[in-house]
């Protein structure tokens, strides 16, 4: 299998392991009282590193958007993967060859360990997806075919980020992404997406029977190259392609200030355009929608239909007049994804009560695609987003308030979540434990270390010191801060538990190893014989 080798690798291929395990402090929770929605605020490798004793293993679908590596450093997200904390992060990791990285190396040093972390939380039925352009497709596929294996790769899908095909003119116009797919492990799972409608199929070759009426309620059309004022009832667009305007629509501020009614071929019925409006669909009548009708050659290359259902996905311009939309016409964000493609995205694999993770969360938008799903389908999907930039709360937790409780004339969708800091670590630079954190950290820690298993799976006992029983092996931590704890045969009745084997960890013992050891008893030392993962 071919690979890739660039300046840096050899210091980034195994960083994963090197990664302080930081801890997780909720900062506030909105909406329930607890939440299993989480969005943190933090650099995203050290918050991959912190989710995977809780997380390892459970992740059915991750989406990701990464930076492109355009060169450009003018967004709000940096797109040069050039940062300040990157610049920080490739030299203390890379070290004095970081000097001679050019902008294609630090990319791929950035996003290797990532995906390495990635790669363990994927449960292993999930599935990863991963939006990228030209600068970085190439090496994207090279370095995941290196850690997520090339036989699970399950392929790439072609998106058009703009309604505005791109031509010969003077200016290269790049409109089209990708996305690219793999399994954690090769499954049957069809990536059969929502069909094209065919030809035979197309409402707009039936009788004329297939003419609906829709209603389109007040401010939600967006008038495209049309100056603000009355438009008439009547019939438009061409003899081919007419559109009946029931009734007078009155524009203001670029939308109608009134109830519109249409007769055309719709393909879609009332019901589903207003599921479509309350989920935050934008919807544009074209200049050409409101041109004088006329019996003459004028045929448009395109239907005068408001809606293009193909599949369902639309654009970065729709997406980006949506996230204007949800705060109040302020822009905030350059190019976000739409909710609709991580939606397409997600119904492949995502049952009602999957977790999915974004680590690059930008404006929110997987986010805002599960609370959309949850609605339309009353299910129970869990998000959880990193976001390391300094908006993560004015903007990405801002957007999933606003998108929860509702904006403008768009219905929430309901939900909650619970908003996080990366804490402490766990460990100080001596190497000892780092006794602030809290007992609870550490133990959740020490399970997870020896077992790969969430804490959540440990059952409950009242036994200070037990951690829990995994395999037929029950696992002790006698532990206590600011205090020298001693396995001794005085305080062997901390082994509460009947067990095959036993492991405890303690400061010191004075026990024997031949007794430990034919009584199936392992003494770990705090803190040196406490595994770092």
């Amino acid at each position: 299998m071919p690979t890739l080798n660039w300046i840096g690798k050899d210091a980034v291929v195994n960083h994963h392991h090197d990664v302080p395990f930081r801890t997780l402090e909720k900062e506030y929770t909105f909406g329930a009282d607890d939440s299993d929605n989480k969005i943190i605020h933090g650099d995203n490798l050290e918050a991959l590193k912190a989710l995977l004793p809780e997380y390892e293993g459970r992740i059915k679908c991750i989406y990701i958007d990464p930076p492109y590596n355009t060169g450009n450093e003018n967004w709000v997200y940096n797109d040069n993967v050039n940062s300040p904390k990157i610049r920080k992060w490739l030299g203390q990791v890379v070290g004095k060859e970081a000097e001679d990285l050019t902008r294609h190396d630090k990319w791929l040093c950035m996003m290797y360990p990532r995906l390495k972390l990635l790669q363990k939380l994927l449960s292993d039925d999930g599935a990863i997806f991963i939006s990228i352009d030209d600068n970085e497709q190439a090496n994207l596929k090279l370095i995941c075919d290196e850690i997520f294996g090339a036989g699970n790769f399950v392929g790439v899908w072609y998106w058009y980020r703009s309604a505005t095909p791109p031509n010969l003119s003077y200016k290269i116009k790049k409109n089209l992404e990708y996305v690219f797919a793999y399994e954690k492990n090769k499954t049957n799972i069809k990536y059969k997406g929502v069909q094209k409608t065919s030809k035979s199929d197309d409402p707009l070759t039936k009788p004329q029977n297939t003419f609906k009426i829709l209603s389109f309620p007040v401010n939600t059309i967006n008038f495209k190259g049309v100056k603000d004022g009355i438009i008439n009832a009547g019939i438009y667009g061409t003899e081919k392609f007419p559109n009946k305007l029931l009734n007078d629509i009155d524009i203001k501020n670029g939308k109608n200030a009134n109830v519109v009614t249409f007769e055309n071929r719709f393909i879609w019925v009332q019901e589903r355009l207003n599921e479509q409006i309350a989920n935050g669909t934008i919807i544009n009548c074209s200049k050409q929608l409101v041109l004088s009708y006329k019996k003459s050659n004028y045929d448009p290359e395109v239907p005068p239909n408001l809606i293009d259902e193909s599949v369902g996905v639309t654009t970065t311009e729709e997406s980006g007049k949506l996230v204007d939309c949800i705060f109040e016409g302020n822009k905030v964000f350059d190019f976000p994804k739409p909710p609709s493609l991580v939606e397409y995205l997600m119904n492949f694999l995502c049952g009602k009560s999957s977790i999915i993770l974004d680590s690059f969360a930008g404006s929110g938008t997987t986010a805002h695609a599960v609370l959309n799903l949850n609605k339309q389908d009353g299910g129970n999907r869990k998000f959880i987003l990193v976001e390391m930039e300094d908006y993560a709360e004015n903007i990405t937790a801002e957007r999933v308030r606003r998108v929860i409780k509702g904006y403008g004339t768009t219905e929430g969708t309901g939900g909650s979540f619970s908003f996080y800091e990366l804490g402490e670590t766990l460990f100080n630079d001596d190497g000892n434990l780092n006794e602030t954190v809290g007992a609870k950290k550490i133990r959740e820690y020490i399970w997870y270390s020896e077992t790969r298993a969430s804490m959540a799976m440990s059952p409950q006992n009242d036994n200070p010191y037990l951690l829990g029983n995994y395999n037929d092996t029950a696992y002790y931590f006698y532990y206590e801060p600011e205090k020298i704890t001693t396995l001794s045969h005085d305080t062997l009745n901390i082994i509460s538990e009947k067990a095959e084997t036993y492991v405890v960890y303690a400061d010191q013992c004075v026990i024997d190893k031949e007794w430990l050891s034919a009584h199936n008893i392992i003494f770990k030392k705090i803190p040196r014989d406490i595994s770092r993962f």
